[in-house]
């Protein structure tokens, strides 16, 4: 088994890197704002078409930008979903949602979570899968990416005002990086067996003589930016454990490379624009460090089992309960690892099916905030965090101003570094207790006692930090449940995206200093040990403070 994991792993790793280098290089030339060959000519069209402007923006102009996308699109998905009864691309005749369902699901998709509280194939029209949440995972991912240009120029440039111009990025990203790579993706899948068509449903008759719906629908097209912008929303309730959905072996492989390609993209491209690639190469490492490590634990976990299936009587201790046969413990292992250290979601098994150890690396990964490699753009600037906190630490073990690129880090910066740190540790922690100490948020929990507290923590996690996935177990088509996931999921992506440009719009404006002799180095061994551990050490402020609330809630309940 050790041999398997290892060579599965490595090659994955392997893989990754070879694809990731020359998207960095392409991502690092939309950066500096070089334009692509050919397409210059097609881009001042279509932006003299829509009005945009190609004038550069401060810090408050990128994130209003940002901002009124994302708002606009909440309200255009909250109707669509609300009217889908009355709209086009519904054979089926399926009706509109509830408010709060359509509220819940409007802020998971524009926020890159996609939390689902609903099954897909029993819920939501064609017309709603393509042009309301397809749509969605191509604006929230081209988001992620836009505001991380934003604040890798803030570290290339000195003494100007300006991070670009965010419709300018958006349109980019979208056209020349997101749309390519989800067509070839999506031929790819068809050709593996994927759906793609817009038949109703079939009706068929089982081995067993029962009648019933095969589920049809575009799903390859929907499946490709899933993976691609670290979405994860399922066009069918099982996600990718479906074989219309994750039909081989190898559409599986080419998922969990298509999570992690943009994120290690960014990192290369990163080290090319500040012009130091071993800052990227810095930050690639820490990321692949701790991802092996999360990996090959939940991979010994799971091939280990529970050694009282054998005082039962069972054959093996391996788990593989809530896992597809076809993709194997390892598979499955990697892919939970894969899809909760990146602000995916997508599951290939159930991870409430997992051991206790097994599950608690995918909750862990979440809470700190899935800065190992991430989401699209949220992984990275969510990582850089990390690196001004340790930068931070460093200089107060020195006693020298901190600085990080030859940028001096001072009081503004840090407090807005932190202010953004804890946003998701405050939410995840405030809104578990708020669920276990009312009667509203008790009522969904359907397994009682320990397993049920992690159920509701791990939720609130994936809400919070924008992942998406659960544990289930937990009836979450509740307004309570609705409206307090929903809350934490718009304020757990827009309460990091404004301390995260406003820090750029600080660190702009700023002249880059000379190294100096006696400053701890931003790169190498040291810095990658400090860098892991300080994301270890804010880690702890989330998942220990949560072992503590179920006994506290209990009792507080009780009185």
């Amino acid at each position: 088994m050790a041999a398997q994991a290892f060579l599965l792993i490595a090659s994955f790793l392997l893989v990754l890197f070879l694809l990731a280098r020359p998207l960095g290089t392409l991502l690092a030339r939309m950066i500096n704002n070089v334009a692509l060959p050919v397409v210059g000519s097609v881009e001042k069209g279509i932006w003299r078409v829509l009005g945009i402007r190609d004038l550069e923006m401060n810090w408050c102009q990128y994130l209003m930008a940002i901002l009124l996308l994302n708002i606009v699109g909440l309200f255009a998905l909250f109707a669509m979903l609300m009217l889908q009864g009355i709209l086009p691309l519904n054979p089926q005749q399926l009706p509109g949602l509830s408010w709060h369902l359509a509220l819940n699901t409007a802020v998971s998709f524009i926020s890159n979570t996609n939390w689902q509280s609903y099954a897909g194939e029993t819920t939501l029209s064609y017309f709603s899968q393509m042009a309301g949440l397809t749509v969605q995972n191509f604006l929230s991912a081209a988001s992620g990416i836009a505001v991380i240009f934003a604040l890798t120029r803030a570290f290339a440039r000195q003494n100007v005002g300006t991070l670009g111009n965010a419709w300018v990025d958006l349109t980019r990203i979208t056209l020349w990086v997101l749309l390519p790579i989800s067509l070839i993706m999506a031929l790819f899948f068809i050709q593996q067996g994927t759906l793609q068509n817009l038949l109703p449903y079939t009706s068929y008759t089982s081995l067993e003589g029962a009648k019933q719906l095969l589920p049809m629908g575009p799903v390859a097209s929907q499946e490709a930016i899933k993976m691609l912008g670290t979405n994860g929303g399922g066009f069918f309730n099982a996600n990718s454990s479906h074989p219309f959905e994750n039909p081989t072996a190898l559409t599986n492989y080419v998922q969990m490379l298509a999570i992690f390609l943009i994120p290690a993209a960014l990192c290369f491209a990163f080290g090319d624009v500040v012009n130091d690639r071993r800052q990227g190469r810095t930050l690639l490492w820490a990321m692949s460090l701790i991802f092996v490590v999360c990996a090959a634990l939940v991979m010994w976990a799971e091939w280990n089992g529970n050694s009282h299936f054998m005082q039962l009587g069972a054959s093996s201790n391996i788990n593989m309960e809530g896992k597809e046969s076809r993709f194997g413990i390892l598979a499955s292992s990697l892919y939970a690892v894969v899809t909760t250290a990146a602000s995916c979601g997508a599951v290939n098994a159930m991870h409430d099916s997992f051991t206790a150890l097994g599950g608690m690396i995918p909750l862990w990964l979440m809470q700190i905030g899935e800065v190992v490699f991430g989401g699209v753009g949220s992984g990275l600037y969510g990582m850089l965090l990390f690196v001004l906190l340790a930068v931070f630490i460093a200089g107060l073990m020195i006693g020298r101003t901190p600085e990080y690129l030859g940028k001096k880090i001072d009081v503004r910066e840090m407090k807005l570094t932190a202010l953004a740190i804890l946003v998701t540790p405050a939410l995840v922690l405030l809104g578990t207790a708020l669920a276990l100490m009312t009667e509203a948020g008790r009522s969904g929990i359907f397994n009682p006692g320990i397993h049920g507290f992690s159920e509701v923590l791990y939720a609130v996690s994936s809400a919070a930090n924008n992942n998406g996935s659960a544990f289930a177990g937990l009836s979450a088509n509740s307004p309570f449940w609705n409206c307090l996931l929903a809350f934490c999921m718009f304020v757990g992506r827009f309460g990091v995206i404004v301390p995260v440009l406003a820090i750029a719009g600080s660190l702009v404006s700023k002249k880059i200093q000379p190294t100096t002799s006696g400053t701890l180095p931003t790169h190498g061994a040291l810095f990658t040990g400090l860098l892991i551990g300080t994301v270890l050490l804010v880690g702890a402020l989330t998942f220990i403070p949560a072992l503590a609330l179920g006994p506290v809630a209990e009792y507080l309940s009780l009185r």
